[in-house]
């Protein structure tokens, strides 16, 4: 997987840009200034970002904030990180905003007070800012800045979160508490979508096409509103509990993992969205092979025996897939069409982020008055609401996240191997799944997919060699 990932013209595009951005970074005043003021690459920018990190300290400390502040219970930055994180899936969404907001500020507040301190190095860190300032540039120049201007304001600060999960997870013991926090939250997600299908609550009409499945009303949603956001939710989370199970120490801890692996696996399964069928076949292929190659037999083996048992719902969606008889099918393929004609006009800058930007400009495109409001692909959103500039950074972060995670896959020991390839698997199922959604349509998503890169990131800095065991 590795070789023919590494033999891709697109892949040896991107890591030749990301090893001159690396050589950049190193002397830009924005490397300084995340990367600490112990080893400054030489030049006047480095200099004056390091400068610049030392007047904010003085300034910190002149107004008395670290005497105001010092045994708060704000400076305990990874609680906060872990409690934004578990709650984003379940809490509404200003609440997740208010905890990422101050475990933000609680790192910040953390750095200023140690001025010597250094932040944890990441080749991912010049993706994560770079998307965030092509977004929030995007957001200012929208055709609909007071539209755009709210969403573009909380994308940004969720990607930047990614930052203070980088920073904050610098153990292997903080790693564990992480993950595990994400698996909780994820398999209590799981239980209530489970709950609603064991209720036969009845899913909103708009979600299912009745001409093509009679009899299919309901589809889960769980506390976030939506199957197919659900589905996303899950595709980042599904592959973590797997590797939870496979890392447990305890029989306890296999159980309990397991249990929150099939709860996610059902709960997926019960939101008949074929986008996280297909995602969730890629990211379990990704997990298995890079564990070990001869799961390639075993799981087409594997597949061949488990299709006559699927339920008969689930096969009828899965035949579907590609089907243009299917209105859902057609109304993704005419929107598809619809913003690569738009792009003709808007892919160097896009027009802005957010619904009212999209819906401001794309009716313009639109064929047989197919309305939408947004492109049912993660990758044509950002594209035309942030330009080449947007996509390419976006696709810098899933390059840079799967071969940063690949070195580590490659080195480390068994427990960091099987982390490792979860997290690409996570990756690739996300990326499968927003070739047919727009993953970045629910706010929540959007927080719990940069916190993986976080993640990711931390895992790949913490893993152990494995003749260093």
């Amino acid at each position: 997987m590795k070789k023919i990932l590494e033999g891709s013209l697109l892949y040896r595009l991107i890591s030749a840009v990301a090893a001159w951005l690396d050589r950049q970074w190193e002397r830009s005043f924005t490397g300084a200034l995340l990367t600490g003021s112990g080893r400054e690459a030489p030049g006047f920018l480095s200099r004056w970002g390091a400068g610049a990190r030392r007047l904010l300290c003085r300034v910190f400390r002149a107004l008395r904030l670290d005497r105001l502040l010092r045994g708060s219970v704000f400076l305990h930055s990874f609680f906060w990180m872990g409690l934004a994180v578990l709650i984003a899936p379940i809490a509404p969404t200003m609440a997740v905003l208010a905890a990422v907001l101050v475990a933000l500020f609680s790192l910040a507040a953390r750095l200023c007070m140690e001025p010597e301190r250094r932040t944890a190095a990441s080749p991912l860190k010049k993706w994560v800012v770079a998307f965030a300032v092509v977004y929030m540039g995007s957001t200012l120049l929208s055709v609909d800045l007071s539209g755009s201007l709210p969403g573009g304001l909380l994308v940004t600060v969720f990607t930047l979160f990614a930052l203070a999960v980088m920073e904050l997870v610098d153990s292997r013991e903080r790693l564990e508490k992480l993950w595990n926090l994400i698996v909780l939250s994820g398999a209590a997600v799981a239980l209530v979508g489970i709950a609603q299908a064991a209720l036969g609550l009845q899913s909103a009409e708009a979600w299912v096409d009745q001409d093509s499945f009679q009899g299919l009303t309901l589809r889960v949603y769980s506390t976030l509103g939506n199957p197919n956001v659900l589905s996303e939710y899950l595709m980042l989370v599904i592959p973590m509990s797997a590797a939870a199970a496979v890392n447990a120490k305890t029989a306890n801890g296999r159980m309990a993992a397991g249990l929150a692996f099939l709860a996610m696996t059902v709960c997926l399964a019960l939101t008949y969205a074929r986008g996280g069928y297909l995602g969730i076949a890629f990211a379990a292929a990704v997990f298995l092979i890079l564990l070990d190659r001869r799961f390639i037999a075993l799981g087409i083996v594997g597949i061949l025996a488990l299709l006559p048992l699927l339920p008969r719902s689930i096969l009828t969606r899965l035949m579907s897939i590609g089907d243009l008889g299917d209105s859902s099918t057609s109304y993704r393929v005419y929107i598809w069409l619809a913003t690569l004609n738009l792009l003709r006009d808007y892919w160097l800058c896009g027009f802005g982020t957010g619904v009212a930007a999209f819906q401001a400009i794309y009716p313009k495109y639109s064929f047989n008055a197919v309305s939408a409001p947004h492109a049912h692909n993660l990758f044509l959103q950002i594209f035309c609401e942030c330009g080449i500039f947007g996509l390419f950074t976006l696709l810098g972060v899933f390059v840079s996240a799967v071969r940063l995670l690949g070195g580590a896959v490659s080195r480390a020991c068994r427990a960091d191997k099987v982390r490792c390839s979860a997290l690409i698997a996570s990756f690739t199922g996300f990326a499968v799944q927003s070739m047919t959604d727009h993953s970045f349509y629910n706010y929540r998503v959007v927080l719990m997919f940069w916190a993986i890169v976080g993640l990711s990131a931390a895992a790949a800095r913490l893993s152990v060699r494995e003749d260093a065991q």
